[in-house]
This record gives C-alpha cells, sequence and structure tokens, in this order.
C-alpha cells in the first residue's frame, strides 16, 4: 500500500516467465452450469460448439465441465500460483463466453494493481545510466556546434 491508499507494485514477470519458453498460468477450468436454467443457456451452447476447440488450443489447461443443479453460471479459473477466479457468466452467448475465456488464459493470476514505473530489474546498476559522453576525455573541452564552410573561407582570408 502507499500513501494514496491504492495497491501498487513494481512491474514483474510472473516465475521468470518468458526468460525460457513461455509457460501459461492457467492451470484449471471449471465450467459450472445447469442443464435446465434459462440463464445457462449460452453456456450450453458454448460447451456443444467451442469447449472442444477451447481444449485443442490450450493443451495446457484442464478443463472441468459439470453439470450442476445451480441458478447461476460461472467459470472458475485456477492459476498456477494458487489464486483462483471465479467468472459469472449469466445471459452471455457463446461468443462473449469464448471472449472470457480468453482473457482468463491471458491473465496471470495476480490481482490488477497500479504500477509504481513501467520497468524494474532485479539486479540495478550502481554506476548510473550510460549516455555517449560517459567515458569522453574531459580534455577535449566542451561541444561546440561545428562552423560551416563559408565562414572558415573567409576567416582564412
Amino acid at each position: 500500500m502507499t500513501s494514496r491508499g491504492t495497491p501498487s507494485r513494481f512491474l514483474q514477470s510472473v516465475l521468470q516467465n518468458g526468460v525460457g519458453r513461455y509457460v501459461c498460468q492457467l492451470k484449471r477450468l471449471s465450467i459450472i452450469f445447469s442443464k435446465n436454467a434459462q440463464s445457462s443457456l449460452g453456456i450450453r451452447g458454448f460447451i456443444e460448439e467451442g469447449v472442444v476447440d477451447y481444449a485443442k488450443y490450450n493443451p495446457s489447461t484442464v478443463v472441468y465441465v459439470s453439470p450442476q443443479p445451480c441458478r447461476i453460471p460461472k467459470i472458475v479459473a485456477e492459476y498456477l500460483n494458487g489464486n483462483v477466479r471465479e467468472e459469472i457468466v449469466t445471459g452471455k452467448t457463446s461468443i462473449q463466453i469464448s471472449e472470457v475465456l480468453t482473457k482468463l488464459t491471458n491473465q496471470s493470476g495476480l490481482d490488477i494493481i497500479r504500477l509504481r514505473k513501467p520497468f524494474h530489474t532485479d539486479n540495478p546498476s550502481i554506476q548510473g545510466q550510460w549516455h555517449p559522453f560517459t567515458n569522453r576525455p574531459p580534455c577535449i573541452g566542451p561541444i561546440r556546434p561545428q562552423k560551416q564552410d563559408a565562414e572558415q573561407g573567409l576567416s582564412n582570408i
């Protein structure tokens, strides 16, 4: 927490993801719906049309489809870091449910909070930032604009 009252942190990679190969952070996806309820109509359509395609494109994610006597259909996503997200999909179409699954798949499971800086390093340099004149010898003097040829020719006459 900062003095502004909103949680914040530095930018970081989840488990150094991207250093080697990419590892999808979504571990398990549970689709909970009712066989008969009107609110589960969209999720039942998605199960008939798109759940097999989703499972093919995301082989590292386990997909559970569980029909239960419930009034509110939901998608429960479990991530590698232990976080669990629930998305309620009442009254959504199969295309909207596909977009929700894509969003859950691309997330890391961390809470969405304000970033302090857009960059961060685990090994900061104590030498300071480099620029083109860092190692320039001081005896050369300051850098000045070059004189044009016409001015040099007049000064030689």
